[in-house]
């Protein structure tokens, strides 16, 4: 990674789930799995979230992670005129505050975590599915267009936790940005 800079982030959820819950139609309602809100998550490089649905399935290694900014579900909310959404539900695997994310597509980077270090490259937006009208508001799909979050492979393998983190980036974000929707890449700050 070339040149670094540091911010100061939180990560307020770290979700594993073995299973899918959102397939099929939205009027027949979600699947019953169990999920988790981890204190803590093992990342495999290459392989995901151990335990997760998507733990080593070739077609999602370069998307096996996923990242969100909480302030992107603020702003939806804020839209939409609706009570904050619980962040769970949109089964995002990390949960962050003070992420600006979408600068990261392409990049890589490092999230530093109780001094443990998890490389991971942003992959692709993570664009939302219909299904986030029927578990968070009407209109949240639209809403949640261009804030998502992103899907990550992971580069290297280590531990997550909740709480304090570090976020590590070799081009310079702005954390104000964190919930703003983007529809098309961005280009890089200056």
């Amino acid at each position: 990674m070339a040149a670094s800079y540091r911010y100061d982030v939180e990560v307020l959820h770290l979700l594993v789930s073995p299973g899918h819950a959102y397939f099929g139609r939205a009027r027949d309602g979600a699947a019953d799995v169990p999920t988790t809100d981890a204190e803590q998550v093992e990342l495999v490089a290459g392989k995901g979230v151990v335990g997760d649905r998507f733990f080593g399935k070739a077609a999602h290694m370069d998307a096996a992670v996923t990242l969100l900014a909480v302030e992107a579900l603020e702003a939806m909310a804020a839209d939409l005129g609706t009570a904050p959404f619980d962040p769970l539900l949109t089964r995002r695997n990390v949960v962050l505050r003070g992420a600006h994310l979408a600068l990261l597509l392409g990049e890589e980077f490092v999230l530093e975590s109780r001094g443990a270090l998890v490389r991971l490259r942003g992959g692709r937006p993570a664009h939302p599915c219909a299904w986030m009208d029927r578990v968070l508001a009407p209109g949240a799909h639209a809403a949640m267009r261009g804030r998502g979050g992103l899907r990550c492979r992971p580069l290297s393998s280590g531990d997550l936790y909740r709480g304090a983190a570090v976020l590590h980036s070799p081009v310079p974000l702005d954390p104000e940005q964190a919930g703003a929707a983007v529809l098309r890449r961005p280009s890089r700050l200056p």
